[in-house]
């Protein structure tokens, strides 16, 4: 029967079967935690596997002491809780065998099918961004408007956007900013089984965890019946960005052929959230290899994903894509996969209003007094005499090499005609001269 709400799914399993997992799974994370610790107490046990301790570890270990696979070292305060438990030399031929399965220490899975169900209650499309919300989380970027029009609505839509432009236009900086958008926390497991294999999902790079309300380090809140599951983790809505260094064999499960269990990927991690292919079209692959790869995803929402054994595995695809690139996009992309992209938003080069404006907000941050003249001097010399085209970036990183220049001359940064000659000396270079 299908769970009626989030926080039904949530619940801190109260004995073995409300954890969804055979007891050979269970027992054989005990063993390995025990033969990776040496002695083990009871509460430490039920806090890797991120378990409660009553009903739950407490029966796993009373079945490794029936089966003779642990012996026990006297404990006080909260009896077998407090216990300390070791392999017997039976319990060590029992801990090989599973490390012969895999060699995964830690919290205890998710079953994939509960994972699964959990989506719908917090996916991306039970956001809504409004542009109250975009003002605020943007109000410090200067965005060109129909730019800021389509962001919103892109987001809101749940499904994709083409992000493209000149390089240093603001695509990757305003990708980061719609994640702190969408707001609110999502529940992520540890990891996850299916069919007896172990799937690695949090990734503390990707998922940046919020504070729990349970002091794990009591030992009374150990022992009791939590009223959260432990294996879920409260993070923000992940914001996954990948880049050049990206392959199709990254898009797939990653097999750990020593610890046998398998690390998610980057998709897997991204859902409830954005994931952000950078610099689209410079990847080890071939653009159109990797668009093929997002067909069935971006049709379909749903992902097949391979085990080792080769049995195929459907995972939601419950994410904004955003494919952000500095080339033309008539060079990567045909009509029928533009059709896929619900939005597709072109950054172009600032205007000198908008150029002048990031500017004087630049020279704020870095406490630069800030003068016309300046931004005049270096548009007229640079871009409309040299021909450079101004880019977004250009008023953050020409004040930085005034301040680097600064410090060298041991004099205060300023907008001074001789600063910015030598900023821009170092700055701009033409290709065609290298």
């Amino acid at each position: 029967m299908a769970a009626k709400s989030l926080a039904e799914l949530l619940k801190s399993p109260k004995n073995v079967d409300e954890t969804g997992l055979t007891r050979g799974v269970l027992i054989d994370l005990a063993l390995k935690c025990i033969y990776f610790g040496g002695y083990v107490r009871g509460m430490d046990m039920a806090k890797t596997l991120a378990l409660p301790f009553a009903d739950v570890t407490e029966t796993i270990i009373d079945f490794l002491k029936e089966e003779k696979f642990v012996e026990v070292r006297g404990g006080a305060d909260f009896g077998k809780s407090t216990m300390e438990y070791s392999l017997t030399s039976r319990g060590r031929e029992k801990a090989a065998e599973a490390m012969e399965r895999n060699t995964y220490v830690g919290a205890a899975p998710i079953p994939f099918a509960r994972y699964v169900e959990s989506l719908p209650f917090q996916g991306i499309r039970e956001v809504t961004i409004t542009q109250d919300q975009m003002r605020h989380t943007m109000g410090d970027l200067i965005i060109n408007p129909r730019v800021f029009s389509l962001l919103g609505p892109a987001a809101n839509s749940g499904k994709s956007a083409f992000l493209f432009g000149k390089p240093g236009n603001g695509k990757t900086s305003v990708a980061e900013r719609l994640a702190k958008c969408l707001g609110g926390h999502v529940m992520i497991p540890h990891c996850v089984e299916v069919d007896g294999h172990i799937i690695k999902v949090f990734d503390p790079i990707v998922h940046e965890p919020i504070e729990s309300d349970v002091d794990l380090s009591d030992v009374a809140a150990v022992v009791r019946n939590q009223g959260v599951d432990q294996r879920w983790i409260k993070t923000k809505r992940p914001f996954v960005m990948v880049g050049g260094e990206l392959t199709l064999e990254n898009l797939d499960l990653i097999y750990h052929q020593h610890s046998k269990f398998y690390e998610a990927p980057f998709q897997f991690k991204a859902n409830c959230g954005i994931f952000l292919i950078d610099d689209f079209g410079r990847q080890q692959c071939r653009p159109q290899d990797l668009l093929n790869r997002w067909i069935v995803p971006l049709e379909k929402r749903v992902d097949f994903l391979t085990l080792h054994t080769g049995k195929k595995i459907e995972v939601p695809f419950d994410q904004l894509i955003l494919f952000s690139t500095n080339l033309e996009p008539k060079d990567l992309v045909d009509e029928a996969f533009l059709r896929r992209i619900s939005f597709k938003i072109g950054f172009d080069s600032p205007t000198y209003e908008e150029f002048t404006k990031i500017f004087e907000k630049m020279c704020t941050l870095k406490k630069i007094d800030f003068t016309e003249d300046a931004v005049k001097y270096i548009w007229k010399r640079q871009f409309d005499e040299l021909k450079f085209e101004p880019r977004a970036v250009h008023p953050r990183d020409i004040l930085a090499q005034i301040e680097s220049i600064a410090k060298y001359y041991a004099v205060k940064p300023k907008l001074s005609k001789e600063l910015i000659d030598r900023a821009c000396d170092s700055y701009f270079v033409k290709l065609t001269a290298l």
